[in-house]
């Protein structure tokens, strides 16, 4: 399936070197982050379920680049990326994991509910597909207000045989609503492969159902995420409707940390792992000569401290206080 995804050609033209670098610092943050948030895990300073984003971050990150500060994203419950590439605080998204009263959602949340309205991030879903009408609507009132302001919804190719999907597509189609749909093909639902669950393994050919456009993207180049997602926003903008967009990608931990990982081979992970984006943009960056390894090994340095004090952020800030269960049960008017 990854032969058929569109792929990007070189560094595209209007990504220079400081955009170029920050698109790799972010990918770099994503995965210090996982992999740290993984490690507290273990030793228990973060409870409920877990769901961690390695080997994707090319998806969020690509995608959302393009993005305006204004607009919008909706997501599912391996939300940790997208809210960081958005722009959310690495130490308060570890509060959150921390169930600490400085997260982003006080704590209440957790793992799989982030949500910071002051970057756009309208939260992460724990219900498959059920986010998906959710955006639709934040579409319809952008539309209604006069705005051309736009919404990102992601979700995973599990979401796909869900009803809400295809309500979702269908009726942001036919009032042309500026929404763009990313499937993050990981190509498994929990723990079953995608050819076991559906009929249809080209999910972005689901589009021509509702007439939209739907495009496959190489999810492991965050070029070709960029680009793809760019035509999709400009359309959406444009008020010519949404884009389904379906990104090859694969995860490189379980479904979550309670996931042992025993329904894929081995041989599998070893040829997805040696299409790693965050290996492959810094060989293409250094290849090109935007940037050298001193310059990466400074990156590398800079996002480990960056997590450093977002854990130590986390371990020092308070925990809710009891009478927070009766807060923020319903939204004031």
């Amino acid at each position: 399936m990854a032969d058929a995804a569109v792929t990007a050609k070189g560094i595209p033209r209007d990504v220079d070197k400081p955009a170029a670098v920050d698109l790799l610092r972010q990918m770099l943050l994503i995965r210090n982050f996982e992999d740290k948030a993984a490690e507290m895990y273990a030793k228990g300073k973060i409870g409920g379920f877990l769901h961690l984003y390695n080997g994707e971050e090319a998806v969020a990150v690509g995608a959302i680049s393009v993005l305006r500060k204004e607009d919008l994203v909706v997501t599912h419950y391996r939300d940790h990326g997208h809210a960081l590439a958005k722009g959310s605080d690495p130490g308060r998204c570890m509060a959150e994991l921390f169930g600490k009263a400085t997260g982003l959602c006080k704590g209440k949340g957790g793992s799989m509910h982030f949500c910071d309205a002051s970057v756009g991030i309208l939260g992460g879903y724990a219900i498959v597909a059920g986010h998906l009408p959710l955006a639709t609507g934040l579409a319809f009132a952008f539309q209604y207000q006069g705005k051309d302001n736009v919404v990102l919804c992601f979700f995973g190719d599990g979401a796909t045989n869900g009803g809400d999907f295809h309500e979702a597509l269908n009726l942001s189609s036919l009032w042309k609503l500026p929404v763009v749909f990313i499937c993050e093909n990981n190509l498994y639902g929990m723990g079953t492969a995608l050819r076991k669950a559906s009929a249809l393994l080209d999910i972005h050919k689901k589009a021509a159902a509702y007439d939209m456009p739907g495009e496959r993207v190489d999810g492991m180049d965050v070029f070709a995420v960029r680009e793809a997602t760019a035509r999709a926003v400009a359309a959406a903008r444009a008020g010519e409707g949404p884009t389904l967009l379906e990104a090859l990608c694969y995860r490189f931990r379980g479904h979550s940390m309670a996931d042992p990982v025993l329904y894929r081979g081995k041989e599998e992970e070893h040829v997805w792992r040696a299409r790693d984006p965050i290996t492959t943009l810094r060989a293409r960056l250094e290849a090109e000569g935007v940037l050298s390894t001193e310059e990466y090994e400074a990156l590398e340095r800079e996002v480990t401290t960056r997590i450093e004090e977002a854990v130590r952020f986390a371990e020092g800030s308070p925990e809710p206080a009891p009478e927070e269960l009766y807060t923020d049960v319903y939204a004031r008017p």
